[in-house]
């Protein structure tokens, strides 16, 4: 849309695209071109101004429709002066608060743009309001009417749907409750929801790529390779991170009616037992899982496990990929750790940095044999520290509760109505403790959860299968153990000179491992050549 002579422009809106189907679109469009016909202005047909199935009352139509488009050409002023634009109705164009909706209708006049309603053939342009000011006043009065017609609906369909709720919870229904939209693997058969076998099994695809470690990303594309597709649209990575966090995976349905949150269990069939949501949760809950598209992923660094010994700062990667071979590949001394607290002078006098090949290749070489997993397992704690944890922090959350509901009696006692604002500060910060100590409730609850479905570690074999493409450096290889690492180390800490060594010099790396579920272990490398003696077992 280029500054030129005045055009006319046609703007539809429906909330229900089944509303498209009548004849009011026809009908407005050919008054449209008659109105335009008649005035010699040009039917502008070419810019399509059609919002199906987006509301007014919740601004959808602005936020992500064709109306917030015109609307930002008229602030930007690529909407000629004198141009018209033709509604059905002043309804049509807002059933925002009134005032919100005068400032959207004045915002289009104050541009030179004369607004038409089809429905009664009034025009609000800056001329015709100066010369006649009840118009703005009549305009106001349609707003005010649109807002309170589509408001009372809203509340009525919010009751509806919390009536539903409560019914479900309750047990004493068992219908269909629509609000917001279902996952695409189910279809509603007019009695009861369905499994879609095809989405169902992309669903499964997707929740085990992105249990073995795959980031979103290359998951969806190789989903997308093989054939499988999430929704009608496709899939992409965001996709999947959105669908791990699902209730509906286990069968459950959120539902939140004016900020009260309803979880209507069994009302899809699940995909996931509890105890397999569980785990999913507590891999999600890894803040490390997310990965960067990086040319070789780290399978020891950029987890959040793997630090100096000299310091106890993290260590980091450092590809020098401008030393790449013709084939892309690095020599091991160009693949590096590095030891944050050297490299921002944070006060490491030994770390610096060293090759990562040795010791991934040890760590791999170890975890390879099951003899060795076995021994990194033994005396395990049977989740005993994570209980006490657990027992601390439910404790923590009742003496919230209780403290909470001590300043809750005291404001509601309080018959003055002016509620002291210190209690008021007290109560806010005590609210966001109780929902932060719930939070870690619930993720310990996972990790106890997950303790107990799988005891036994990865196995061997697994560690061996990948061993091959981890050494050159194949994307979904290394994604893999890296994950696998995760899974199977609370630590990782890394001597690059050895223990005791501070100098700058030493022909061994010493790694200390820390399972999840057993002691520590220390592994001798050669720096060279990655070959490992185990060492005895650490106690700390």
């Amino acid at each position: 849309m280029t500054k030129n002579s005045g055009r006319v422009y046609s703007y539809l809106r429906f909330s229900d695209p089944r509303q498209s189907t009548g004849g009011s679109a026809d009908r407005q469009m050919l008054y449209a071109q008659t109105w335009a016909a008649g005035r010699g202005l040009v039917l502008d047909e070419s810019l399509s101004l059609r919002d199906e199935g987006l509301s007014a009352y919740h601004q959808q139509h602005i936020k992500q429709g064709a109306l917030g488009v015109f609307l930002l050409a008229v602030s930007e002023g690529r909407i000629p002066e004198g141009s018209v634009l033709i509604v059905e109705g002043l309804d049509r164009l807002s059933r925002a608060e009134p005032i919100q909706a005068q400032a959207q209708l004045a915002q289009i006049i104050n541009a030179g743009i004369t607004v038409v309603t089809a429905s009664d053939g009034r025009e609000y342009n800056r001329a015709g309001l100066k010369a006649q000011p009840m118009d703005l006043v009549y305009s106001l009065l349609v707003m005010i009417r649109a807002h309170e017609e589509s408001d009372t609906k809203s509340k009525r369909v919010k009751a509806s749907i919390r009536r539903l709720c409560v019914g479900w919870v309750a047990g004493t229904y068992r219908g269909l409750v629509r609000n917001g939209k279902d996952p695409q693997w189910v279809e509603w058969t007019g009695s009861e929801w369905r499994l879609v076998p095809e989405r169902v099994a992309a669903v499964r695809m997707a929740l085990d790529l992105y249990q073995q470690g795959l980031g979103a990303g290359r998951a969806a594309k190789l989903m997308h390779e093989q054939g499988y597709e999430l929704t009608d649209w496709g899939i992409a990575g965001q996709q999947i991170y959105r669908l791990i966090k699902l209730p509906a995976l286990r069968g459950a349905k959120r539902i939140t009616v004016d900020g009260e949150d309803y979880l209507l269990e069994g009302y899809y069939p699940p995909l996931l037992t509890d105890a397999e949501y569980d785990e999913l949760q507590l891999l999600a809950g890894q803040r490390h899982r997310r990965r960067g598209a990086g040319e070789i992923p780290g399978i020891i660094t950029g987890i959040g496990r793997t630090y100096c010994g000299y310091c106890g700062t993290a260590l980091v990667a450092q590809n020098l990929m401008a030393r790449a071979k013709v084939d892309g590949s690095l020599a091991d001394g160009h693949r590096r750790l590095q030891c944050v607290g050297y490299s921002k002078n944070g006060g490491c006098t030994a770390g610096g940095s060293c090759s990562v090949v040795p010791i991934e290749r040890a760590i791999l070489n170890y975890c390879a044999d099951q003899f060795n997993l076995q021994r990194l397992h033994e005396a395990p704690d049977d989740g005993r520290g994570l209980r006490e944890q657990l027992a601390g922090v439910r404790r923590e959350v009742v003496e919230l509760e209780r403290q909470l509901g001590k300043i809750t009696d005291a404001l509601l006692a309080d018959d003055s109505g002016a509620a002291p604002l210190a209690f008021v500060r007290r109560a806010r910060e005590l609210e966001q403790q109780l929902g932060i100590a719930q939070g870690r409730v619930q993720q310990l609850e996972r990790e106890l959860a997950a303790r107990s479905t799988h005891a036994e570690p990865a196995q061997a074999a697994r560690w061996a299968a990948l061993a091959a493409g981890v050494a050159a450096n194949d994307y979904v290889a290394r994604e893999q153990v890296r994950q696998l690492v995760m899974d199977t180390f609370e630590r990782i800490v890394i001597y690059m000179r050895g223990i005791g060594n501070e100098g700058r010099e030493g022909t061994v790396i010493d790694v200390m491992l820390v399972p999840k579920a057993g002691r520590p272990l220390l592994l001798r490398i050669d720096r060279r050549s990655g070959a490992w003696v185990a060492r005895e077992r650490m106690d700390g």
